[in-house]
């Protein structure tokens, strides 16, 4: 079953009067619990894809189809509950709220989507296990290092329990070895909780722990190929 399917995907900008073609004729497919690294020189379309992919921009043509939905279908609405319920975000800016605590920038999702908080105190347990930052519940963002503020981004983006996460640069303020110490996070998620994961990265070593790697240059796809377990 595929996550993802793309069809004949195209975005322009306009720079003034002058229209500048990012994205031209991109079509792919994710398999269900695929981890693909997006790779490319910068200016490339990476991050604008990734967007396109999670409904956060529209294309100028061409189909975006989530678990079988064509994004363009949706209205406004059942786009926004998609994009909190089945899909992750990780951000290179991790995006915490700093005045709130480890446990309550977790549960933001749930809290905006008007859900009883009690009963996701299990899984908040279960979250915060798996990326080991149970002694931290109680601290807000400004008492932890960057990795560790990537890990709660991280399982901000898991509470909901939703089939894809996306996470565009999420090592890219990070040191090498924190860097490593996410990437076999997203690694581990990807192969215990079975989730689907899209990552955009300039890394070539972050890239090879996905099973993965879509290569595009000056908008579009050169190479997608599998990567050895």
């Amino acid at each position: 079953m595929r996550a993802i399917e793309v069809f004949d995907l195209n975005k322009n900008f306009k720079v003034g009067k002058e229209e500048i073609e990012v994205l031209k004729n991109i079509n792919f497919s994710v398999e269900k619990g695929e981890f693909l690294s997006i790779m490319g020189p910068s200016g490339c379309g990476k991050s604008t894809l990734l967007y396109l992919l999670g409904g956060l921009d529209k294309p100028t043509s061409g189909v975006v189809s989530i678990n079988g939905r064509d994004l363009s279908s949706l209205s406004e609405k059942q786009k926004s509950i998609m994009k909190r319920r089945e899909i992750g975000f990780v951000f290179q800016f991790y995006n915490l709220v700093p005045n709130l605590t480890v446990e309550d920038n977790i549960l933001l999702p749930i809290i905006l989507d008007g859900k009883p908080l009690k009963k996701y105190e299990e899984k908040l347990k279960k979250i915060l296990d798996t990326i080991e930052m149970s002694h931290k519940r109680k601290v807000t963002p400004r008492e932890l290092s960057g990795g560790q503020q990537q890990r709660v981004a991280i399982a901000r983006a898991l509470v909901f329990e939703p089939d894809i996460i996306l996470a565009d640069e999420p090592i890219g303020n990070l040191d090498s070895k924190t860097g490593t110490d996410i990437m076999k996070l997203f690694q581990n998620i990807n192969k215990n909780l079975s989730k689907t994961i899209i990552q955009v990265t300039h890394s070539e070593e972050a890239a090879y722990y996905g099973t993965s790697i879509l290569r595009l240059k000056d908008g579009e796809i050169q190479t997608k190929e599998g990567v050895a377990s």
